[in-house]
């Protein structure tokens, strides 16, 4: 490993040294404020509420590593799971459930494959791409719902999404198995290296002969099929399924990812700082619902985030300074 390489590695680590060690004083703390945060029910609920955070954070990590963006994950989610609710339904097209949910896959990896291909046959920037279907998918999410709620989903689905297996929820498992298979891909096989090697640096990427467009499609269409896994093993869990939902999830996932130590510029970051980001990210709320924040809670819950991003890439930007400088030297 050169210089550099070990600079970023000492980063990366030192961030989730930084994010394990707040996790810990913020547990503590509430925890001595109200002994209830620490009961395993509140914290079966968060790592619940984590699950579907992780899960889609595991492919968008992927894309910004090699220097692209994915902000419409939240809407891709609404339309996934109203296509999945007219599917299922009792009281709609009343598919059989294992007709239902791989399709719902599919159309998650697809959407994702059509997003990739805008970005990298249609050269279109990934931010714009991913704007429009932000604002089209919920669009179109509304019309297909009718302004209803879809419900009659099967009963098995949403007992087995809810009571999970051996009291952990289902999604908290799959969170688990998605965990390891990415960081099994990005640290133990050939497409990972690629994928760092190809957002260090395109240029020496494409003189190593590495195809910047099918990489950059691959990592597009697995946060599609990632993005329909967490549809698919978190909404049932609700009797209902509404238009809303997936409202502001993608920037609760770009934060995670880049608040975890992912460059937002591509090729650095670690999966275990992203992890610990979703854990981070996702107490918040329930820690100002035992301090007893009220109703403000949801405000400072949005302010909170934004202001970690902004730590987060004023952090990354003097990284970049400083490595550059050791580089130089």
């Amino acid at each position: 490993m050169t210089s550099f390489g070990r600079t970023c590695d000492w980063m990366l680590r030192q961030r989730e040294v930084s994010l394990l060690l707040l996790i810990s004083v913020v547990t503590a703390v509430v925890g001595f404020v109200d002994i209830g945060f620490l009961s395993g029910g509140n914290w079966n609920d968060i790592l619940a509420r984590c699950a579907p955070t992780a899960i889609v954070a595991c492919g968008v990590m992927l894309v910004i590593l090699t220097g692209e963006i994915d902000i419409s994950v939240g809407s891709l989610m609404a339309i996934l799971a109203a296509s999945m609710g007219l599917m299922i339904s009792q009281h709609h097209w009343n598919l059989a459930t294992w007709i239902g949910i791989p399709v719902t896959l599919l159309l998650g990896a697809a959407m994702g494959a059509v997003t990739g291909l805008f970005v990298t046959v249609g050269q279109v920037p990934s931010i714009i791409v991913t704007l429009g279907l932000l604002t089209s998918l919920r669009g179109l999410t509304i019309w297909t719902m009718g302004g209803s709620n879809i419900d009659g989903l099967p009963v098995g689905l949403t007992s087995l999404t809810k009571q999970g297996i051996l009291g952990m929820p289902l999604s908290v498992w799959t969170a688990s198995i998605v965990i390891a298979t990415t960081a099994a891909l990005l640290t133990q096989t050939p497409l990972g290296r690629r994928i760092y090697a190809l957002g260090s640096s395109k240029k020496s990427a494409r003189l190593a002969g590495l195809s910047e467009r099918r990489l950059k499609l691959f990592a597009f269409s697995y946060t599609g099929f990632l993005t329909a896994l967490a549809t698919v093993v978190d909404v049932p869990r609700l009797p209902k399924i509404e238009s809303g939902i997936g409202s502001d999830f993608e920037l609760l996932v770009v934060t995670c990812v880049v608040v975890g130590g992912v460059s937002i510029s591509g090729g650095k970051g670690r999966i275990t700082g992203v992890i610990l980001a979703v854990i981070l990210m996702t107490m918040i709320r329930p820690v100002l619902t035992f301090l007893d924040i009220g109703e403000a809670g949801e405000k400072w819950t949005k302010a909170i985030q934004g202001l970690f991003i902004v730590l987060a890439i004023v952090s990354d930007s003097l990284m970049a300074r400083r490595s550059n400088r050791e580089t130089s030297t």
